[in-house]
């Protein structure tokens, strides 16, 4: 149906930044909202970034100011630019979906990646 491949993840010096890219392929009829989560060890996931099809913006206040999620539509990818990483920023990033597949009928989902780990030493 869906599958969404991440890439860009890795060991980082705080201060840091690393892009993070995830491109969705397969029987896709539309892709609606796109997104970033993360999730720590012992935490639970939380949202970092999304945007709309219509590229509207909504972040964590956690990294309000330093990430900038954007999109390709023409490419169905999303990227995260993360930038002035801190240590509370380590965690495994998911990149996430709701997409229309084409099928008969058409049947919308939410779909995730497979996730990319980032590390940011102190």
């Amino acid at each position: 149906q869906v599958q969404l491949v991440e890439s860009g993840g890795g060991l980082v010096q705080a201060g840091g930044s690393l892009r993070l890219s995830c491109a969705a392929s397969g029987s896709i009829f539309s892709i609606n909202g796109m997104g970033w989560y993360r999730q720590a060890p012992g935490k639970r996931r939380e949202l970092v970034a999304s945007i709309t099809s219509g590229g509207n913006t909504n972040y964590a206040d956690s990294v309000q100011g330093r990430f900038t999620i954007s999109r390709d539509n023409a490419k169905n990818t999303v990227y995260l630019q993360m930038n002035s990483l801190k240590p509370e920023d380590t965690a495994g990033y998911y990149c996430h979906t709701e997409a229309v597949v084409d099928t008969t009928p058409r049947i919308g989902g939410d779909y995730w990646g497979q996730g990319t780990q980032v590390t940011v030493s102190s």
